[in-house]
């Protein structure tokens, strides 16, 4: 008889061994076959483990496991595990776990798997295939693996939840996983030191299944950082691991990468190498993605990027290629209209950073394209309502002229620095060493900021002299103390006011600063808001109707819009309300009303009407109604709101108010809307100027200008709030399903934040109002 082949011989022990463990009783024979499936671990095909691991887990309730010593079990039933092919070990443990109830016998093998962890198998399993001394797989199987190893966190606790063990935790496991596959890379770079030939590709498909979750970048990449710092062995490991990265993955391994390497910026050319030419979707994720689309991202991330891209001679034609494509992103008319602030900023900042990078030969070579790039892209910066839109386009021509050099000459702008543009400006300013050596340095200067030039002018008693000096005086001084003492002759005197009002507010309306007097537009507003608040209807009349004459400028309407609004809003207060009648509006400068200047105001005042709208039920004394005075803007709401609704629609040699001209649009629907919020106490008109107000609003809620598309979300906000329950669902019943629909598309897909903000908050009050009134009885009865 021909002897057994080697293979068929250690199976028919197994299988032996595998009988005896399912159906024999007797202890001895009991660890006589574990000790000789342990000597069979390491022979034969991968089959015989894996069924011989399959069949401790299918008897894991047997009695003889229990009767087993604590060290014998240990020993020959848990060793089974910790000692064979790590990969077949791991997906029996997740097997058996997902399949078996909460009880001993699955805390048991929980704690086998937390030792297979600790002891390092997983950088078995990863180094095994770096020596591609694993068994073959198929692609179902290898992505399994895959799956088990990545997904352990979120498969232990479906399973044990609450009772799941901290080193399944992800703040635990992936650090442990990230320190496994170092250990396989440096085994990795030994063996090919030592000439032996690795294979990387089933630690990358590792590294990129784990960073689709957003997992290993934070733990994987500083390690990286300092292994490739002076060791090229090392560098060329790196580079053949990202090389071996899925398509599918490689994006979010180079996101977790840029992002984990903020404080080193000079590792991520060591780490990457040459990936950006050698594989389009890394360099589709670098040229783009990441200097244009994720601008969440911090500056660094563009630093890192773009650094990396002008730190090596080959790679340096996309860092043209880069600015070329940033330039046009910037200078868009389309994306300065209708992409987020917040990404705008990040494409400037790429812009800078990019034109700062280039030798002076290049940036000679671009310097067609980046001028055409100057001046469209300052032009539509410079055109748009939003003020920090506009000093982007300030900053930008400022730095693109001075490092073009065009002609000798620089671009200088005034505008207000906040925080974006002092970062604009940092980009592409050196560091400035200053040495001071003056022995002016010891002089003490002397403190003249207490002092007050002495004028020989008096300022005029009577308002109608005050008149006289603004129209045909020529001396500087007389026209300021003029200008300054104005408001408060105007309060003081109201039957003297009427008399000369409308010719008064003419005369300041159309007065320039010629003599450059400090807080002139200040004291020139404070004075036209106190004569629409001393004499009303007819200086409201004239103001209305100057708005749509021809030959005033838009700084003019803007102007008219302004004293109307904080008219309107002195005269909403209460009469019974005691104050000093000579303290006008000039001191309130928080009464602007408009996003672009102070974005804040309109949302406090929608959220604070939102707030006192709201019943709260409390225990305890109940707090007395806050009760209802009268105001003298209810009377006369009408001669502020209608008449600007009167010749909107027909254009003007040099107005247009539906074309061009939308920044004066924006600033009028937001003035309707103050209009109508301030109306809430006069119901009967308050319902009228709604009607007319969503009328109006309705053909502009798709205009391609945010600011406008906020004035139209405030008004709408405004009628919910002023317009009574009863009115609102009566006189728009077959416009409040297309309404809603409206807000709720805005509230989704708006590009702007704000915008989306108020679609949300006129969604609430609507549903609000709606429910209110369907829960009224009296709402709903056929008189009603």
């Amino acid at each position: 008889m021909d002897s057994l082949n080697p293979n068929t011989e250690v199976r028919l022990k197994v299988a032996q061994c595998l009988r005896t463990l399912t159906a024999c009783t007797h202890d001895e024979d009991i660890a006589a076959a574990l000790h000789t499936l342990h000597s069979y671990v390491d022979e034969g095909p991968e089959t015989h483990y894996t069924r011989a691991l399959q069949c401790l887990v299918s008897n894991v309730q047997a009695d003889w496991l229990r009767r087993l010593a604590a060290a014998q079990r240990i020993e020959l039933w848990d060793g089974l595990f910790l000692h064979g092919p790590p990969e077949q070990a791991l997906l029996v443990l997740m097997e058996g776990i997902g399949s078996l109830r909460p009880s001993t016998n699955l805390d048991h093998l929980v704690s086998i798997t937390e030792r297979f962890l600790q002891s390092g198998r997983l950088a078995d399993l990863l180094w095994s295939y770096c020596l591609e001394t694993a068994p073959s797989d198929s692609p179902q199987l290898r992505e399994t693996l895959l799956g088990r190893i990545v997904a352990l966190p979120d498969l232990t606790a479906n399973r044990l939840h609450p009772h799941n063990k901290p080193l399944f935790l992800p703040r635990q496991y992936y650090p442990l996983l990230a320190s496994e596959m170092l250990t396989a890379l440096e085994r990795t770079c030994q063996a090919l030191k030592d000439g032996t030939d690795c294979s990387l590709t089933f630690v990358a498909q590792t590294l990129g299944k784990v960073c689709i979750q957003g997992h290993s970048g934070e733990f994987l990449a500083p390690r990286l950082s300092a292994c490739t710092h002076s060791d090229m062995v090392w560098r060329r490991v790196c580079w053949k691991l990202l090389e071996n990265v899925p398509q599918r993955w490689i994006e979010s391994v180079l996101n977790g990468l840029v992002q984990s390497l903020l404080s080193r910026p000079d590792a991520f050319g060591r780490i990457i190498g040459n990936l950006v030419l050698t594989n389009k979707k890394a360099q589709f994720v670098i040229t783009h993605k990441l200097l244009l689309l994720h601008y969440k991202y911090k500056t660094q991330v563009l630093r890192i990027v773009l650094g990396y891209l002008a730190a090596d001679r080959e790679r340096r034609p996309l860092l043209i290629q880069v600015l070329r494509s940033v330039s046009q992103a910037w200078a868009n008319p389309s994306a300065v209209k209708h992409t987020p602030l917040e990404q705008q900023l990040y494409v400037t900042k790429a812009l800078l950073l990019s034109v700062n990078l280039l030798t002076d030969s290049e940036l000679q070579e671009l310097r067609s394209e980046l001028l055409q790039c100057l001046l469209g892209g300052m032009q539509s910066h410079l055109d748009s309502n939003v003020v920090q839109i506009r000093r982007v386009g300030m900053v930008v021509g400022e730095c693109l002229s001075t490092r073009m050099d065009i002609s000798g000459t620089k671009l200088k702008f005034e505008y207000e620095q906040d925080e974006d543009t002092r970062e604009l400006l940092s980009l592409m300013t050196p560091a400035v060493t200053i040495c001071n050596d003056s022995s002016d340095d010891e002089l003490t200067p002397y403190d003249m900021s207490g002092d007050q030039e002495i004028s020989q002018a008096s300022p005029p008693r009577y308002l109608r002299d005050c008149l006289e000096t603004l129209i045909s005086s020529e001396d500087p001084a007389r026209v300021e103390l003029s200008l300054r003492v104005a408001e408060s002759l105007v309060r003081k005197n109201a039957f003297a006011t009427r008399e000369i009002s409308v010719q008064l507010t003419k005369v300041l309306l159309h007065m320039e600063d010629k003599y450059s007097i400090n807080g002139f537009l200040s004291l020139r507003q404070a004075t036209m808001v106190a004569l629409a608040a001393t004499d009303c209807i007819p200086v409201t009349q004239y103001l209305t109707t100057e708005f749509y004459s021809l030959n005033y400028s838009l700084r003019q309407r803007l102007d008219i819009l302004e004293v109307l609004a904080l008219a309107a809003q002195e005269l909403s207060k209460p009469i019974t309300e005691k104050r000093d009648p000579s303290v006008g509006t000039a001191a309130n400068t928080d009464l602007t009303l408009y996003p672009g200047d102070n974005p804040v105001h309109w949302r406090q005042v929608v959220e604070k009407r939102i707030q006192s709208n709201t019943k709260r039920l409390r225990r305890g004394a109940t707090q007395p109604l806050a009760k209802a005075t009268p105001n003298r803007y209810a009377p006369v709401a009408g001669h502020f709101f209608f008449p600007l609704l009167r010749n909107y629609d027909r254009p003007q040699l040099t107005f247009d108010l539906l074309g061009g001209d939308h920044l004066v649009l924006g600033r009028l629907i937001h003035t309707l809307g103050l209009f109508m919020h301030l109306a809430v106490n006069a119901p009967v008109i308050a319902a009228q100027m709604g009607r007319a107000l969503l009328d109006f609003v309705w053909a502009v809620r798709y205009h391609a200008d945010q600011m406008v598309r906020r004035g139209v979300l405030f008004a709408v906000c405004s009628v919910f709030l002023s317009m009574p329950s009863q009115n609102l669902l009566l006189d728009f019943s077959d416009q409040l399903f297309e309404t809603r629909t409206w807000l709720a598309d805005v509230a989704e897909g708006d590009p702007d934040a704000d915008c989306r903000s108020l679609a949300i908050q006129s969604l609430v009050l609507l549903d609000k109002s709606l429910k209110k009134q369907l829960q009224d009885p009296q709402a709903l009865s056929p008189e009603s």
